[in-house]
């Protein structure tokens, strides 16, 4: 009898991708998956170390599945994910419960690596050179029946950014091909999904590397086509590389969701520049002004670094007043985490964690200020949104519009006189706001 399996998912969407491909590669192979933990034979926990509470909560995740080697049926523990690429060698040193870690680069083989783990029951690191994108070909099995999936195009980063470990743990940016990624959106709409989330790295740079020019808009269309299909969101997008020919198609794809996803970071320029960020503050600011030009009902999503190294008041006080003087419809903000292996570990003049969070506390509340008028400008307005489910108290509706990214941005609340199911979209009237999020009611 094949074993049963469970899995632990943390991190980002990208990394819930290589989980749920995963979890399908050994169904394929005739595993049994379970959600009960208590009863499984082999547990796999695929983790992220992108910062350092990434870390911590994935080294938890660990300490806490391994408990079930002792008060359940538990025979392997796996560690996968970007804590395994990091630490290969520290977690099975370190964590003796652990019995396998698979590297990003080796996930694919993980059926093969299980069973030669339970013939020879040993120890073993699985860490090849994270090269290849063959794997997200692979069958998967989706975690949850929301209306929307991540649908990743590309694995791994050249931008080298001297803050972001990425790049080691997940290797060069690799662009999966077209018909692979339209064959499993075709998949994705005939199971039912009407929003397809794009993700990478950087989906801007999607086909630059394996046809030698950017083909992200190509993509699009060919995704657009596919019935069934109803959005389309991107995430995430490097500022430098939005060309005309994407700003005209979110302008005029119905299906393209006029929503961009763009981690600024900083708008100093002599941060940008320390932090290996190819732009400049006057590009950003002339990127933006076109955006908001050229595409009407535009929803900007960025994110900032507070307290990188080097970062003075007086840097801090020009990326406040930016943030003050724009719009950005969802913004957060992270404290620098000073990564080992990241160029910016031996910068010079780190700065306090107290002062780290102090800016960054400073410019939510900002933030807030801001979204509290925004929403108010909302009010009236009436919005196709995506039924996700129901709410807690068995009231409302949960929804999203086309500006609300799933799992990152706030979402809409609403009522509805008729039964809703899950995937319906419907016009929805913006009622008030609550907070961060919306209350409306369906519109007849």
């Amino acid at each position: 009898m094949k074993q049963k399996i469970g899995l632990i998912s943390l991190g980002c969407p990208k990394n819930l991708v290589d989980s749920e491909i995963m979890m399908g590669t050994l169904k394929e192979a005739g595993y049994e998956l379970t959600t009960k933990l208590e009863m499984t034979d082999i547990i796999i926990v695929n983790t992220c170390a992108f910062i350092g509470d990434a870390k911590e909560e994935a080294i938890m995740s660990i300490l806490e599945a391994s408990m079930y080697k002792t008060h359940g049926n538990l025979k392997t523990l796996i560690v996968t994910g970007c804590l395994a690429e990091r630490y290969k060698d520290e977690i099975i040193k370190e964590i003796p419960e652990v019995d396998l870690v698979i590297g990003t680069g080796s996930i694919g083989r993980i059926v093969e690596i299980i069973e030669e783990n339970h013939i020879n029951n040993l120890q073993k690191v699985y860490a090849d050179l994270p090269d290849s994108v063959d794997y997200l070909d692979n069958s998967r099995v989706l975690s949850d029946n929301k209306p929307y999936v991540y649908l990743k195009i590309a694995e791994g980063c050249s931008n080298h950014c001297t803050y972001c470990i990425i790049p080691n743990l997940r290797g060069r940016f690799r662009s999966r091909t077209i018909e692979s990624i339209v064959n499993e959106a075709e998949e994705l709409a005939l199971q039912g999904k009407k929003e397809i989330v794009l993700v990478a790295q950087d989906v801007t740079r999607y086909g630059l590397d394996l046809y030698g020019e950017i083909k992200l808009v190509t993509l699009i269309r060919r995704l657009s086509s596919i019935e069934g299909i109803a959005r389309i969101r991107l995430l995430y997008c490097y500022p430098e590389l939005i060309n005309d020919e994407l700003i005209e198609e979110m302008r005029t794809n119905p299906k393209l969701c006029k929503y961009f996803d763009i981690p600024l970071q900083h708008i100093s320029n002599k941060i940008l520049k320390t932090m290996g960020r190819r732009g400049t503050k006057e590009y950003i600011i002339k990127l933006l002004k076109t955006l908001r030009e050229r595409i009407p009902g535009l929803v900007i999503r960025t994110t900032f670094i507070v307290g990188f190294p080097g970062e003075t008041e007086e840097d801090y006080n020009e990326l406040y007043s930016f943030i003050k003087d724009n719009q950005f419809e969802h913004l957060g903000v992270f404290s620098y985490s000073k990564e080992e292996g990241t160029p910016a570990y031996k910068f010079k003049d780190h700065l306090p964690e107290a002062i780290k969070k102090e800016r960054r506390d400073k410019i939510m509340e900002l933030q807030y200020g801001k979204i509290e008028q925004y929403n108010c400008s909302l009010i009236g307005r009436i919005y196709d949104t995506i039924i996700e489910g129901v709410a807690e108290d068995g009231i409302f509706y949960i929804g999203r519009s086309y500006a609300e990214a799933p799992e990152i941005d706030p979402v809409i609340y609403l009522t509805s006189a008729e039964p809703l199911e899950i995937g319906d979209i419907v016009p929805v009237k913006i009622l008030c706001a609550d907070g961060y999020d919306l209350i409306g009611e369906v519109q007849i």
